[in-house]
């Protein structure tokens, strides 16, 4: 079956669904973007996702191209259209298509409306998880406000790419104190020798994931030792336990940094029951 794109107000097969060669998106990546998990042909935690879009807009001063409920609906028939069972549906709005300079444009344009959507292999997610992943660390050499969803990624995409070439599957950054910040394309957490479960605060030195948010709610709930604070390499290479946690992935288990096992190099108890306890703190739209 072909897929199917949302582009500026059409459904259109993949092979047709193209911007302007103009769009600031293309010319100075100035845009923003989610990406939503899809369950049983539903958008978990729709209202949060549009609530930091919101935010990320405004932070840039992009213009909302429609109503939070009207995107939901866009977001909903990409689903459907595309069938997707289980998978992510991505959201993209740049400033719009204008002469390139660097200035926003004058009169204002209308804001570019992109959404996709694809399956995931719920098997091999889970084999993952079970197994547990490696990650190395690279220095943070990311602009100062990461807080904001940007399509700006070109230190994260050469992150990836760092772990990818060391055969790992995450990296880590690491600011200039020697405290890891985040993932490449998730948020970073540990869990101690005295078992709290140690994140970084959503400052504007990381990007307040909506499942590191839900996730704080399934700890506290839970009546889980938590600590919002910068956490050293060296104390992640001494944790019990270590994890990310990411929309496409949930709560994924991180058993070896650069190099070093954690605990004993397999998925440890929190982490893994956390991943299954997700869902019953997120919050699950209609189809």
């Amino acid at each position: 079956m072909s897929r199917i794109a949302y582009v500026n107000g059409r459904y259109l097969p993949m092979r047709n669904a193209t911007v302007h060669v103009e769009d600031r998106g293309y010319q100075f990546g100035d845009g923003v973007y989610e990406v939503c998990e899809v369950r049983g042909g539903r958008l978990i935690d729709e209202r949060r996702h549009l609530d930091r879009l919101k935010r990320s807009l405004a932070e840039l001063r992009i213009r909302p191209p429609m109503s939070p409920a009207a995107l939901g609906v866009v977001l909903r028939e990409v689903i459907a259209r595309n069938r997707i069972g289980y998978g992510i549906v991505y959201l993209q709005i740049t400033r719009g298509v204008a002469r390139r300079d660097h200035g926003f444009p004058a009169p204002e344009v209308r804001p570019s409306v992109v959404v996709t959507a694809r399956p995931l292999n719920s098997a091999r997610n889970e084999a993952l998880a079970a197994a547990g992943i490696a990650v190395v660390s690279v220095p943070d050499n990311r602009w100062g406000r990461v807080d904001i969803k940007t399509i700006g990624l070109l230190p994260n995409v050469l992150a990836r790419q760092a772990a990818i070439e060391q055969g790992a599957r995450d990296a880590w950054f690491v600011d200039k104190d020697g405290t890891v910040t985040e993932g490449a394309s998730s948020n970073a957490w540990i869990v101690t020798q005295a078992s709290t479960i140690v994140t970084r605060p959503a400052d504007h030195g990381i990007l307040s994931g909506i499942t590191r948010t839900v996730v704080l709610e399934a700890i506290k709930a839970q009546g889980l030792a938590v600590e919002e604070r910068a956490f050293t390499l060296e104390e992640a290479y001494a944790a019990r336990e270590a994890f990310v946690t990411a929309a496409s992935q949930i709560v994924l288990p991180v058993v070896r940094i650069d190099g070093r096992l954690i605990g004993d190099g397999k998925p440890g108890p929190v982490a893994t029951a956390l991943r299954r306890e997700f869902h019953r703190y997120a919050e699950s739209g209609c189809a």
